[in-house]
């Protein structure tokens, strides 16, 4: 793909300004999707193929951001469209179960190493939810441990210190913030927060609150905390402590499961008790699950009398999802899951030597198909140190326009993926256009 200026979207008589103008009126601020918003409006999709995304103005980019990391294989894949087109012809709900259901739990439970059973839900958010609800009717405790600045879904309990200030920083343990207004101080008072990467900090909350602790929540690579992979003495003792105790180990793998065969967790070495799961799982279709040991898993269980944790959900585990997944995860084979880590290892190389040719203070994180741009060098061992300044944020915001312009499709925080339709070629285009736009940026500096 060429490199040439892609903006036509911004104009006010282009087809995405008269879909956002309508969408305002309709919708609260022209959105349903807080994560796609962009001022004055986003470019609107009408055609994904592949690798390439084509907006209602007939402009083609390159998608590294893949729907926020849950398109492993693009954009329409044909393996994955002909599962969904000959289910449809079969039926796409049922208040009954399916034989691909099954299927996708037994593949899930062969892959990762902490899944024994499953229970499907239709997003991560409820993947999530149901694991603190999981851990509690396992526990009989109220509280969950999380970390400052580690997003898990939309969910009251779970987006506490979500987000929070260097006003926040001065204390010894990190508070409990709210991320949305109206969240009630019951809320606050059963979530205690800790700092990623923090042993010490955290071995002391655990043994502070052991006695009510019903889960430690962890997402082992956080999308928000700077993308990077908890550290292995931090995690294993994490493990230790919470076995210890009784308290319910929960990994967030509903990002970080697209770096391994078997996950991040297969990575670490480590075993939680539950794993929450989502994004590329589906096919890319609406999915959630939660995965975990036999014994815990077992509060859902109804077959003795009333489940000790009720789950229900109309659409889980529906079909058409079910097929999708299936037919996505089989493609997913150790050796496609190596292609796209050598091809992430030589993106997240190309765009540390631009910044390091153009003079840029910068570095690059992520694994195995995943990368984060950080405009400057500061160690980043948990979300304080990925916090950028605003100068840094307006530097990002100039390379993501030039990025869309010179057809490349990142987060606006520069974080994307790889998707399997990709190869050298896409890489390359990339790593051109983040070195132009990165030019321009350094110039208005």
């Amino acid at each position: 793909m060429t490199i040439t200026q892609r903006n036509a979207y911004l104009t006010p008589s282009s087809a995405s300004a008269q879909l956002a103008e309508r969408a305002r009126q309709v919708m609260p601020g022209g959105n349903t999707r807080t994560t796609v918003y962009q001022a004055p409006h986003p470019p609107y999709a009408s055609l994904g193929q592949g690798a390439v995304i084509v907006d209602a103005d007939g402009e083609e980019r390159l998608d590294f951001l893949n729907n926020y990391t849950s398109l492993i294989h693009g954009h329409a894949d044909p393996d994955i469209t002909a599962a969904v087109i000959e289910q449809l012809q079969f039926g796409t709900a049922f208040a009954m179960p399916t034989q691909p259901e099954v299927e996708l739990a037994e593949l899930l439970a062969e892959r990762i190493p902490s899944v024994e059973q499953v229970r499907f839900t239709n997003s991560g958010s409820e993947a999530v939810m149901m694991a603190v609800k999981a851990a509690r009717a396992y526990t009989g405790r109220p509280k969950i441990l999380k970390f400052e600045g580690c997003y898990h879904g939309s969910y009251d309990f779970v987006e506490v210190s979500m987000t929070t200030t260097e006003e926040h920083w001065g204390s010894p343990e990190p508070p409990s913030v709210a991320y949305s207004h109206g969240t009630p101080r019951a809320v606050l008072d059963s979530v205690v927060v800790s700092r990623f990467n923090d042993i010490d900090l955290t071995e002391r909350l655990i043994e502070q609150h052991r006695d009510e602790l019903a889960a430690v929540l962890i997402d082992p690579m956080p999308m928000r905390a700077g993308l990077v992979l908890t550290e292995l003495p931090f995690v294993r003792r994490l493990r230790e402590i919470t076995q210890q105790y009784g308290i319910v180990l929960i990994f967030d793998e509903v990002i970080s499961l697209r770096t391994a065969y078997g996950g991040t967790q297969s990575i670490l070495g480590i075993t939680p008790d539950l794993t929450t799961m989502a994004k590329i799982i589906g096919g890319g279709f609406p999915v959630g699950a939660l995965g975990g040991s036999a014994k815990v898993m077992g509060v859902f269980d109804p077959s003795q009398g009333s489940p000790r944790a009720p789950h229900g959900g109309t659409f889980n585990a529906n079909p058409i999802t079910m097929v999708a997944g299936l037919a996505a995860m089989r493609k997913m084979t150790p050796e496609a899951f190596d292609r796209l880590a050598m091809l992430g290892a030589m993106l997240r190389e190309g765009l540390a030597e631009a910044m390091d040719g153009a003079r840029v203070q910068g570095q690059v994180t992520g694994m195995g198909s995943l990368f984060h741009v950080h405009l400057h060098d500061r160690p980043i061992r948990d979300y304080r140190g990925s916090v950028v300044t605003p100068d840094e944020r307006t530097r990002a915001a100039t390379i993501h326009a030039g990025l869309m312009e010179r057809g490349i499709i990142t987060a606006p925080a520069l974080m994307g993926c790889l998707s399997t339709p990709m190869g050298e070629a896409e890489v390359g285009a990339c790593i051109a256009a983040f070195a132009e736009s990165l030019t321009i940026a350094s110039a208005e500096a």
